[in-house]
C-alpha cells in the first residue's frame, strides 16, 4: 500500500482534473453539433484523456528524476515536480512502468475507436502518443515546441479527439473550441517554468523563460491569454460556437489579474504564487464554462 501511495504521488493527482475538463469541452461540441452521443464512447474518451495525462505526468517525473532536475528545483505547489522519487528513489522503475502502462491504456482505447470510427482518428492518436513519449526527453529542449506541445495535447488532441470519437467526423466547432485550452495550457506550463529557470538551464533545457527571459515571456503569457478568449468570441461570431459559450469569458477578470501578477513579479517566485494559482483556476474553469455553454446551446 505504501508503494501505491508513492506511485499515486508521481501521477500528481490534484492536477489530473485538467484532462476531463478538456474532454468535457469535446463532449460539448459533439452534443451541440450532433445531438445525443454514446455514453460508452464518452466514458472511454474520458478514461483515455485521463490516462494520457497520467502517462505524461509520471514519465515527466521519471525523466526529471533521472536527469537530476527535480533535485535542483525549489518546489512550489505548482512547479518543481512532486518530489516523490527524490524521497523514494527505488520507486523510479515502477513509476516508469506505470507511465508506460497508462500510455498502453491510451493506445488500446485508440485501437478500439479505430475499429468503430475508422482511420480518420489515426493522425490524432499517433501524434498524441508521440507527444507523451518525447515531451520531457526532447520537446523540452526546444523553446517553440516546449511552448506549444502542452496546449496541443490538451487542446486539439483531447478536444478534437473526443469530438471525433463521439461523432465520427472532424468538426470546425471542435477545432475552434480546442483553441481555448491550446492557448491556456501552453500558458499554464509557461508560467510554471518561471520558478524553475535556473534548474532547467542546468540540465540543458531551452524553454522560453530561459531563452527570452521571464519578463519577455510574461508578454507571451499575456498574448496567449488574449488569444484564448478571442477564440471564444470568434467562434461565436462565426456561429461555430453558441452564444451561450461566451460564459467562458467570466474568467477574463481573473486572467487580467494573473497577467498583472506575472508582469510585476516575474523574477520573484514568492510573489508570483497568486498568479500561478489563478492560472490553474483559469485553465480548469474556462473550458468547463465553455462546455456548459455548448450544452445549453
Amino acid at each position: 500500500m505504501k508503494n501505491v501511495k508513492y506511485i499515486l504521488g508521481t501521477m500528481r493527482l490534484p492536477f489530473l482534473i485538467l484532462a476531463p475538463a478538456c474532454a468535457l469541452l469535446g463532449l460539448g461540441t459533439a452534443v451541440w453539433t450532433s445531438g445525443p452521443v454514446s455514453v460508452l464512447y464518452s466514458i472511454l474518451a474520458f478514461i483515455g484523456a485521463i490516462a494520457a495525462h497520467v502517462s505524461v505526468n509520471v514519465l515527466n517525473e521519471y525523466f526529471d528524476y533521472r536527469s537530476g532536475l527535480d533535485s535542483r528545483t525549489v518546489r512550489t505547489p505548482f512547479s518543481g515536480g512532486s518530489g516523490t522519487l527524490q524521497e523514494r528513489p527505488e520507486m523510479a522503475r515502477p513509476a516508469l512502468y506505470t507511465g508506460l502502462a497508462a500510455a498502453a491504456v491510451v493506445a488500446l482505447i485508440g485501437v478500439y475507436f479505430l475499429s468503430v470510427r475508422g482511420w480518420s482518428l489515426l493522425p490524432l492518436g499517433l501524434l498524441g502518443l508521440l507527444v507523451i513519449f518525447i515531451y520531457t526527453p526532447w520537446l523540452a529542449h526546444s523553446p517553440v515546441l516546449c511552448l506549444i506541445a502542452p496546449g496541443l495535447g490538451f487542446g486539439p488532441l483531447i478536444v478534437m479527439g473526443t469530438d471525433l470519437v463521439l461523432t465520427g467526423h472532424y468538426s470546425w466547432s471542435a477545432l475552434v473550441a480546442s483553441l481555448v485550452p491550446f492557448f491556456l495550457v501552453n500558458d499554464l506550463l509557461l508560467l510554471n517554468q518561471f520558478p524553475d529557470v535556473d534548474a532547467d538551464r542546468s540540465t540543458g533545457r531551452r524553454n522560453l523563460p530561459i531563452v527570452l527571459g521571464r519578463q519577455a515571456s510574461s508578454i507571451v503569457y499575456g498574448a496567449f491569454l488574449l488569444l484564448a478568449y478571442l477564440s471564444i468570441v470568434v467562434g461565436v461570431g462565426l456561429r461555430l460556437l453558441p452564444p451561450a459559450s461566451l460564459i467562458g469569458l467570466v474568467t477574463l477578470l481573473l486572467a487580467v489579474r494573473a497577467f498583472a501578477g506575472a508582469r510585476q513579479h516575474a523574477e520573484d517566485t514568492q510573489r508570483l504564487m497568486p498568479a500561478l494559482g489563478q492560472n490553474v483556476i483559469i485553465n480548469i474553469l474556462t473550458p468547463v464554462l465553455v462546455a456548459i455553454g455548448l450544452f445549453v446551446g
